[in-house]
């Protein structure tokens, strides 16, 4: 059983923003410090990227623990466990079909875990500007 009511539950999932989250401004903010001009949220990309780099032709997702399923830290609520098992096992698939999808456009899609961004967004960082670098124009 979940430790808070239901009302509460949905009220705290609804609380989850889907753009600007605390992770995305921690490495917009970072990327900015190292001179790195991009695009956030872009709609008319796959899979909506977190950052994207147009004319490098390299989209940013950024994999919350939770609703990408975290082998190491999803944890999910104790009631309603089979909507939610399917639901994270939905996200997944749409994120094999979307990085399929950039494989196929010839674009770098990279994905970072919310845990490995929380850490410290530094070596984050220091491999999407060599990404960035890397990717001629």
């Amino acid at each position: 059983m979940d430790v808070v009511s239901k009302q509460k539950r949905s009220e705290i999932m609804r609380a989850i923003k889907s753009r600007d989250s605390n992770m995305e401004m921690l490495l917009q903010k970072s990327l900015s410090k190292q001179g790195l001009r991009y695009r956030k949220n872009v709609t008319r990309l796959p899979g909506k990227p977190d950052i994207a780099f147009i004319s490098k032709r390299i989209a940013v997702f950024l994999d919350s623990c939770f609703w990408h399923g975290c082998k190491r830290h999803c944890r999910l609520p104790a009631s309603n466990r089979k909507y939610w098992i399917a639901k994270i096992k939905c996200n997944k698939d749409r994120d094999r079909a979307v990085n399929k999808g950039y494989k196929v456009m010839s674009w770098k899609a990279p994905r970072f875990w919310e845990h490995d961004l929380m850490r410290g967004p530094e070596g984050i960082v220091k491999k999407i500007k060599t990404m960035t670098e890397d990717r001629k124009s």
